[in-house]
């Protein structure tokens, strides 16, 4: 039975073309991970490029006490290397958080496509460019005078624009958290961050629902974290 190859369809490959995408496919291959493996580890040879079709994965370090600190969570389309044209060790971790499907490419075959097609060397920095503009804006708000709780509002309204589906109650993050999960996103202890969840469900901007947060009102929520002021809109 013929593979079908997934690559035509992710958003990282758009405005390459076919028999490029075919090519990829032939010389890669796909395979599914179930929830909680990690699949790129700090300090270990890097040697493929890992590419998310299905599923979401995170992205994370840990610090000198051990304790994780989630950089990105990605979804499909996402290129989950943080780098791509050389073969050093990796410093990050990079882990399933749902069953998910992965497209692993030999670095050394994905270097000789974007020799000959530039158009795929462009998708590639792309990639890596929105990568980096994300990490400034994670640091900026991180190491500014900015409060926890707008903060935690901030990356909740990040994640509700790349992971948020309508529901009756707003827009919800179509991923499972635990207050341990939202703890290692903002660097905190796990008391502060149940306590700043309380605060943000006490402005009614957000509900908490089993593992599942809603935005109430994204519009609100963005106010919030930008101005530190509870819109009445």
């Amino acid at each position: 039975m013929k593979r079908k190859n997934p690559l035509p369809g992710l958003a990282l490959f758009q405005g390459v073309k076919p028999d490029m995408l075919e090519w990829l496919f032939k010389e890669g291959r796909t395979e599914h991970f179930s929830r909680g493996s990690i699949m790129i580890r700090a300090k270990e040879p890097l040697k493929s490029v890992y590419i998310q079709v299905s599923g979401k994965s995170i992205v994370y370090n840990l610090t000198h006490l051990g304790k994780r600190k989630i950089i990105f969570i990605f979804g499909p389309g996402a290129l989950l290397n943080e780098h791509v044209l050389n073969f050093h060790d990796s410093s990050l971790f990079c882990e399933t958080i749902e069953t998910s499907l992965v497209f692993i490419l030999p670095a050394a075959k994905l270097l000789a496509a974007m020799e000959r097609d530039f158009s795929l060397t462009k998708a590639i920095l792309e990639a890596q460019e929105r990568k980096l503009w994300r990490m400034g804006h994670q640091l900026k708000n991180t190491m500014g005078s900015i409060y926890m709780e707008r903060k935690l509002a901030a990356k909740l309204w990040k994640l509700s624009r790349d992971f948020g589906k309508n529901t009756e109650h707003g827009l919800e993050i179509d991923i499972n958290m635990t207050i341990t999960f939202l703890a290692d996103m903002l660097g905190a202890p796990r008391e502060n961050t149940s306590r700043l969840c309380k605060t943000l469900t006490e402005f009614g901007l957000i509900r908490m629902e089993k593992k599942r947060i809603v935005i109430v009102n994204p519009e609100k929520l963005s106010h919030f974290y930008k101005t530190g002021e509870i819109g009445t809109g």
